[in-house]
């Protein structure tokens, strides 16, 4: 296998990390802290200032208001507790103290609360609070005056409803990154597996055509026995580098990859020009390969090259698996806008039952991503056909 390419000594160098603005620094349960104490702090102002028409229950008319603000500082983590003992709280400041003007506008902040930061069964019992809430506060005022409080209460629901919306959407876009990356993972995982198939797959099978006929001129042709294990040797490294070459696409991780390149510092992928070597190599012990190439085919654009000689390397790899054909026929051209991929056999053909396997399957998701249509089946004389049409762009 060969080596890395990462064999230089790089110098460290200091990272850098960008300032956090000092309010982004503060945690979430520090700001609705805050925002209760405020909400107190005008309370006890307001209630003081009224004491007069308290009548003496400033005592209690303080406790209600702590018990409106304080559950402002738990909006996030318990809404649902929260929103029902400031709800409670406001409806008994209305009955049994002066209602405070500024208690109502707590109460809204933790019903918008309720509805953004609670799962979504327990967010629906903010409208029915709400409702029961309304009534008691507007007890003496809704006889008289019916529209304030059907206002009022319309605009608490609103509240209510701009939360519970955001979350939802929220929630929508989460669900949505989570199926995306799934996507992602899982064609990247297809894309290797293809990949491994491909081209570890391929010369792993030519190396054991080339043992069974090494084995079987052993005594016979020793010459021919030496011809063959030289090219098991350099078939054996060719796998070797194309699994190097897949693990660097493994290494690169996150950053993606091109899978018509090859890794950085590996060798790229083989295209069209490489497959009198690949037929060259194949006949050195199984069936007699010819190739026909178009000079046009030669120019098509580097994921079209990358893809056309998979092709041809699936085919030829099943014909070397199951067809014991005595020869094969590679045509690859360009014309019309469309380069055609044509390879015949002249093997046993197709079984009775026949389903294809990984390798045409991994055949059909290669012409899909790239528009294009492949069919396969018996040949005309006889034998197995594939052929694949992808369009130039």
């Amino acid at each position: 296998m060969s080596s890395p390419p990462y064999t230089r000594a790089i110098p460290a160098v200091p990272l850098t990390r960008r300032p956090v603005p000092a309010l982004r620094a503060v945690p979430a349960g520090r700001w609705d802290a805050a925002l209760a104490g405020v909400f107190l702090l005008l309370m006890v102002v307001e209630r003081i200032g009224a004491a007069d028409r308290l009548h003496g229950g400033l005592p209690l008319a303080l406790a209600l208001s702590a018990a409106v603000a304080g559950p402002l500082a738990v909006r996030r983590t318990r809404p649902l507790a929260g929103y029902l003992v400031g709800a409670a709280a406001l409806s008994a400041e209305a009955l049994f103290v002066l209602p405070s003007p500024l208690s109502p506008y707590a109460d809204l902040v933790a019903l918008y609360s309720l509805g953004l930061y609670a799962p979504r069964r327990r967010a629906w019992f903010g409208p029915f609070a709400a409702l029961l809430g309304m009534a008691a506060y507007f007890a003496d005022l809704g006889r008289a005056y019916p529209v304030i409080p059907a206002g009022v209460l319309f605009l608490w629901l609103l509240g209510w409803a701009v939360g519970y919306g955001t979350a939802r959407r929220s929630e929508q876009r989460e669900a949505a990154r989570l199926l995306l990356r799934r996507e992602v993972v899982a064609e990247e995982r297809a894309r290797l597996a293809r990949e491994l198939h491909d081209s570890v797959g391929h010369t792993l099978n030519v190396v054991l055509v080339q043992a069974g006929a090494a084995r079987r001129l052993l005594d016979r042709e020793p010459e021919r026995t030496r011809e063959l294990l030289r090219g098991m040797e350099h078939t054996g490294r060719e796998a070797l580098d194309d699994l190097d070459r897949v693990l660097g696409l493994l290494r690169r991780g996150a950053g993606g990859w091109d899978e018509a390149e090859g890794t950085e510092g590996a060798a790229p992928q083989p295209g069209i020009a490489d497959l009198e070597r690949l037929a060259e190599r194949l006949g050195g012990a199984g069936p007699r390969v010819r190739v026909r190439i178009d000079p046009a085919a030669r120019r098509v654009p580097r994921s079209l090259d990358v893809s056309a000689f998979r092709i041809v390397q699936e085919a030829l790899t099943n014909t070397v698996k199951h067809a014991g054909a005595r020869s094969v026929g590679v045509t690859v051209r360009c014309a019309a806008g469309r380069l055609t991929v044509e390879v015949c056999d002249d093997g046993r053909g197709v079984p009775a039952g026949y389903t294809p396997g990984r390798g045409l399957l991994g055949v059909a998701e290669r012409v899909s991503v790239l528009g294009g249509r492949v069919e396969h089946g018996p040949g005309e004389p006889g034998g197995f056909r594939l052929r694949a049409e992808l369009p130039v762009p």
